[in-house]
């Protein structure tokens, strides 16, 4: 089943904002067994909403549509797909008693324009919002649907979730795609490819390999694709247990999961603390840490020591080291765990100092150059990366590389 994936908006056209709604959808409808066919983005306008839709059904079963929902004036999409339809606008009294009661529980009186939210298509079908004033609307013709959505990606998320997937599984044929993302860190993607060539070239047909590459990550998705009883599960896990054989020290887990909340997990379960020293960094990791619910039970802080006066007073790595390697060193950068460790009494830490860039270079220390040290029970362990020149990347392949250092040293 082909989907056609429509953002209307004259914010996202002109840059405004960033339409993070299609790429949601995309990996939703495909993991439904949709085939997106494409993502097409379109202004406010009535003759271009119509136009879209007439020319998006004519190669696809199902078009999404997010955003002009709102009640006021630029917001159009309601109208435009009502008169596409031949249908009409009746007040909704399920609709009004939604906005009414989402509208209270705020304590936000109800103003003509929310009412105005209470008028609903005749002939399509409602797709109620628990998360917002603007409901969803199912509309079928010929055996195609169109549906709308918000734009406010919690409010679309709610409506998909909660409402579409249910009715699109009946109405549509759909086949049994079975997901599992494979995490994979301390690699480029480049050299991952190179390593797994022969394990990716000798998969079933039926399974499909996609490289999902982020800063210091590469997640690995497999897609397999047949009737729920022929047990796909096993067979994907299988082909998914002949890649920890080839790169095992690269693999942190077999299921979708951030470095921080792995990293999370194995403290919890083991009552042990951690804490960060960051200089070239500036606090990123401490950030990723704390993005984790519950982080509180196992992070108790972090040093942002930006200057070397901060490294020596607050930290108390030795002024001599810093003159005599520079505060980008091996030297350093252990002093920074060491010291931050017995400041916070904690069992673990991360410490950082790079050259981020895009100034700073030295003759033997580089744009990228990054020390990151973990301090553990059993000791101290530091090595030496180099990244690329820009900042903000050296930023966060930093970050991950110092929560991958972590992990490999955790005993």
């Amino acid at each position: 089943m082909k989907v056609q994936i429509i953002s209307i908006g004259d914010e996202i056209l002109i840059g405004q904002i960033v339409n993070t709604n299609s790429t949601w959808l995309a990996t939703e409808l495909t993991i439904l067994g949709f085939t997106v066919s494409s993502i097409l983005t379109i202004s406010d306008d009535k003759q271009v909403i119509n136009e879209a839709v007439n020319t998006g059904l004519q190669t696809n079963d199902l078009l999404i549509i997010t955003g002009g929902l709102g009640p006021t004036n630029d917001d159009v999409t309601k109208h435009a797909l009502t008169d596409l339809f031949n249908t009409t606008l009746e007040f909704s009294e399920e609709v009004f008693e939604d906005v009414q009661s989402f509208l209270h529980k705020r304590g936000v009186k109800m103003n003509s324009l929310n009412k105005t939210q209470a008028f609903f298509p005749k002939s399509a079908y409602l797709l109620n919002n628990n998360q917002g004033t603007a409901p969803g609307m199912w509309f079928e013709r010929e055996g195609k649907v169109v549906v709308s959505l918000p734009g406010v990606p919690w409010e679309m998320k709610g409506i998909f979730q909660q409402q579409f997937v249910k009715k699109a599984e009946k109405f549509f044929k759909l086949p049994y795609i079975y997901y599992q993302t494979v995490m994979v860190t301390g690699i480029s993607e480049s050299e991952l490819a190179e390593k797994i060539k022969l394990w990716e070239d000798t998969l079933p047909n039926n399974i499909k390999l996609a490289y999902l590459p982020a800063p210091g990550i590469v997640r690995l998705r497999l897609g397999i694709e047949g009737n729920k009883d022929e047990n796909l599960k096993s067979i994907l896990q299988e082909n998914i247990d002949r890649l920890h054989n080839i790169i095992p020290e690269y693999i942190y887990s077999d299921i979708e999961i951030t470095l921080q909340e792995k990293i999370g997990e194995i403290f919890i379960n083991n009552n042990i603390t951690l804490s960060t020293a960051e200089s070239c960094t500036g606090g990123y990791i401490a950030s990723l840490i704390t993005s984790v619910a519950g982080s509180s039970r196992y992070f108790k802080g972090s040093i942002v020591a930006y200057s070397n006066n901060v490294k020596s007073e607050v930290l108390k790595v030795d002024n001599n080291q810093i003159e005599q390697y520079g505060a980008v060193s091996k030297q350093v950068v252990e002093q920074m765990a060491i010291g931050v460790n017995k400041l916070l009494k904690t069992d673990y830490s991360i410490a950082t100092s790079g050259i981020a860039g895009p100034s700073g270079e030295k003759k033997d220390k580089p744009v990228g150059m990054v020390w990151i040290a973990v301090a553990t029970p059993q000791g101290v362990f530091s090595d030496k990366f180099f990244f690329g020149k820009e900042r903000e990347f050296n930023i966060k392949r930093s970050s991950v590389a110092g929560l991958n250092f972590l992990l490999r040293n955790i005993k």
